[in-house]
């Protein structure tokens, strides 16, 4: 397919997990992706992947708690590329578990920063383009934990969480007239590094998802990933501030 020749997409948080699989997916569509993360060494395995599959990418350092580096990573894209069609904020951290009253300051702080104040500063500077050059498609990464589900020990992370959902919503009724149409998905337990818990192994997680997930399994990254092409795609033209929820059902 070539949903996306003659594009642009930048993804946040693309040196591993869900946002490498999405930089792939896109790329694989005629995308030029910008992948962007705070480790160059992952960023550039990302693109190395693409590269050798016949796509193009550009591995591009960037903070989402630095709004000065996301307004440069947005210009570097523009400026590669010649225009963002395409933004997917899907940086997010995991910290402070435990319950609420013993969560610490600087894991709470963290994790607002990178998880809520993080979209928040990457919409920012991806709307003052779009909505100068004729708009665009956003698509945030939420997740089923916050808005849809709730589990104890990991307030900070749902909160942040909640607040992508909410935030994607309130984006999209105030951008939808500029021609920037935003959206979320939210995933839950997926083939990523991150729905592992401490100690445990891709057999581990396989085992306990027979029990936890109605589906019995994780989502493949892929599978997200198409969410995420969907959503941006003319397809979903009249889609606007939906929080698509990919996660086997655990949050039905």
């Amino acid at each position: 397919m070539d949903r996306f020749t003659g594009t642009t997409v930048l993804v946040t948080g693309a040196g591993s997990g869900l946002g490498r699989a999405i930089a792939r997916a896109f790329a694989a569509e005629g995308a030029s992706v910008v992948a962007a993360g705070r480790t160059a060494a992952t960023l550039h395995e990302t693109v190395g992947l693409i590269e050798a599959a016949g796509g193009t990418a550009l591995a591009v350092t960037a903070d989402v708690t630095d709004s000065g580096q996301l307004r440069d990573l947005v210009r570097e894209t523009v400026t590669r590329y010649g225009g963002l069609d395409v933004a997917v904020n899907n940086a997010g951290i995991f910290r402070g578990s435990g319950p609420v009253g013993e969560v610490g300051e600087e894991d709470w702080d963290a994790v607002m920063r990178t998880n809520l104040t993080g979209v928040w500063l990457a919409m920012k500077h991806e709307i003052a383009h779009m909505k100068e050059n004729g708009g665009g498609v956003i698509v945030n990464i939420s997740s089923n934990l916050g808005a849809h589900l709730r589990i104890p020990g990991a307030a900070a992370y749902l909160t942040s969480k909640a607040g992508v959902s909410v935030l994607t919503r309130a984006a999209a009724l105030d951008h939808i007239h500029q021609g920037i149409r935003i959206n979320a998905v939210s995933p839950g337990a997926s083939a990523a590094p991150m729905s592992l818990r401490p100690g445990e192994t891709e057999a581990d997680r396989t085992e306990r998802m027979k029990a936890e997930n109605p589906l019995g399994r994780v989502a493949e990254a892929e599978e997200v990933a198409a969410a995420v092409l969907y959503l941006a795609s003319p397809a979903a033209g009249a889609v606007v501030g939906t929080d698509l929820v990919i996660d086997s059902g655990a949050s039905a």
